[in-house]
C-alpha cells in the first residue's frame, strides 16, 4: 500500500496543500492501481462457468417452446433502416 503524505510549508494555504496533495496522488500511480482493481471481475470457477451455460441452455429452449406455441411473440431485430 502506497501511502502519500504531504506536509504544510510555512506560508501554504489549504488550496494549495490539496492541490499538492492531488499532484503527489497522481505521480504515484495510486489512481489507475485502484480503478483496475475496482473494474476487474473475478475469474469464474469451471463449475460456475457450467452452471450458468446450462442455465442459459435451459431458458433458451423454453422460449423456442413459448414461440413454437404462439405464447410469446418472436423477437425481431430493431434496425433504424427496418422502419
Amino acid at each position: 500500500m502506497i501511502n502519500v503524505e504531504v506536509t504544510k510549508s510555512g506560508n501554504d494555504n489549504n488550496l494549495g496543500i490539496i492541490r499538492k496533495f492531488t499532484k503527489k496522488v497522481q505521480g504515484s500511480g495510486v489512481l489507475p492501481r485502484v480503478r483496475s482493481l475496482r473494474y476487474s471481475g473475478r475469474i469464474l470457477s469451471h463449475y460456475k462457468v457450467k452452471k450458468n451455460t446450462l442455465k442459459n441452455l435451459k431458458r433458451k429452449a423454453e422460449i423456442l417452446e413459448l414461440i413454437k406455441m404462439g405464447k410469446m411473440a418472436e423477437k425481431r431485430p430493431q434496425n433504424s433502416s427496418a422502419k
